[in-house]
């Protein structure tokens, strides 16, 4: 065994050389491949970017070759700039990228949020635009623009466009503003006095009679107009129902503004003072017989118009005091001093705020209530029948 090993160190040392000559003949190349063959493995030498001096690429790139769109005959003609390519077939980008719209001559395209948020800043947004959406605090932001109309009322879109719009009644407003057009409404029944007096609207006395009798105290409503011909009617009514200390006027009368006014003024400053001087009591309501009527006087055929047709008078039967008693208009017994007294003095200070003042006693007509009215004599009399 050590003769062996002794032998295999210098078969070791002899084998060496023989395989490194048999390794070096292995690598070298072949006789079939010719100038040509060799020189397509050649590095490819780049003259690009390193001012003139050779730099060697990892592997050589086929020339581009230029492909041509199916409907378009070069890229020149069109004006598009094509990439810039290196000698080593390697693409470059040109500075600022490729501009197609530019090519095919279109000027700058503004996109339609550009467009939105131009017309937002300048307040020229054709809608309504709210700002803060899903907070507690949304707003609108600007107003929206103003759109033509046509002739036929119908708002057009801008120039060219041939489209047809919603008419915008705000717009609308304003443009009429601006053209000096008057716009009508129609008055409200229920408050006659927002309408001008130039349109048909309630005239500066009656507008004057009404604040008066809010300074009263008055409990009243305006009504529509009534008209039945030309003998009945009152051009601008008043509802009764109440007045100044809470009195309850019973049913309520339709009757003009200038004799609730008179009325009004003789309960408070007559009659009230009168009830509490007689029987320490105020007045809780009064029982209003006939206010506005349709008819001649005292009904009776033939005869001229009351003054109740033009709701220019009022009729009271009963005075109801706060402590409950009820004092009947009509003639009192001889031991009824009091009641006698109170209807006496009716009689004398009503007829300082109307023009006539006519009860019991005075005829069959009027054995059962007051009448009161304010009808216009030339001479300015007055008929008490006291």
């Amino acid at each position: 065994m050590a003769f062996v090993s002794r032998l295999r160190r210098p078969l070791g040392l002899l084998l060496i050389p023989a395989m490194l000559a048999a390794c070096s003949g292995g690598m070298a190349p072949p006789d079939d491949i010719d100038g040509a063959g060799v020189s397509a493995l050649t590095p490819a030498i780049d003259m690009g970017d390193t001012g003139g001096e050779p730099v060697e690429t990892a592997m050589a790139v086929p020339a581009r070759q230029k492909k041509h769109l199916p409907m378009i005959d070069s890229d020149e003609a069109m004006g598009v700039t094509q990439p810039v390519q290196a000698s080593s077939g390697v693409l470059t980008v040109p500075e600022g990228g490729v501009n197609m719209d530019e090519g095919l001559g279109v000027g700058r395209v503004e996109g339609l949020a550009e467009a939105q948020a131009n017309e937002i800043a300048e307040g020229n947004a054709s809608q309504v635009v709210v700002d803060g959406i899903g907070t507690d605090v949304p707003r609108q932001v600007g107003e929206p623009a103003s759109i033509p109309m046509s002739d036929g009322g119908v708002e057009l879109g801008g120039e060219g466009d041939g489209y047809l719009r919603v008419p915008d009644k705000a717009a609308t407003r304003r443009r009429q503003a601006s053209e000096g057009e008057q716009v009508a409404f129609l008055p409200r029944m229920s408050n006659p006095m927002q309408m001008p007096e130039a349109m048909g609207g309630m005239p500066a006395s009656e507008r004057a009679c009404r604040q008066r009798l809010q300074k009263l105290g008055v409990k009243f409503r305006d009504v529509p107009r009534i008209s039945r011909g030309r003998s009945c009617g009152i051009e601008w009514p008043v509802e009764l129902s109440g007045l100044s200390g809470g009195i309850q006027i019973k049913p309520a009368a339709q009757v003009n503004c200038q004799i609730t006014e008179a009325f009004a003024r003789w309960v408070k400053q007559e009659l009230v003072p009168s009830t509490r001087m007689r029987y320490l009591s105020g007045v809780s309501a009064i029982h209003q017989m006939s206010s506005y009527s349709c008819r001649t006087m005292n009904s009776q055929r033939g005869a001229a118009m009351s003054e109740h047709a033009k709701g220019n008078a009022i009729d009271v039967g009963k005075i109801v005091l706060t402590s409950g008693k009820a004092i009947a208009i009509e003639k009192k017994g001889f031991f009824a001093f009091r009641e006698k007294g109170l209807l006496k003095s009716v009689r004398g200070d009503s007829c300082k705020y109307f023009s006539t003042v006519l009860g019991p006693g005075s005829d069959r007509f009027h054995k059962d209530h007051f009448h009161f009215d304010l009808r216009a004599r030339k001479s300015g009399y007055r008929h008490c029948s006291l």
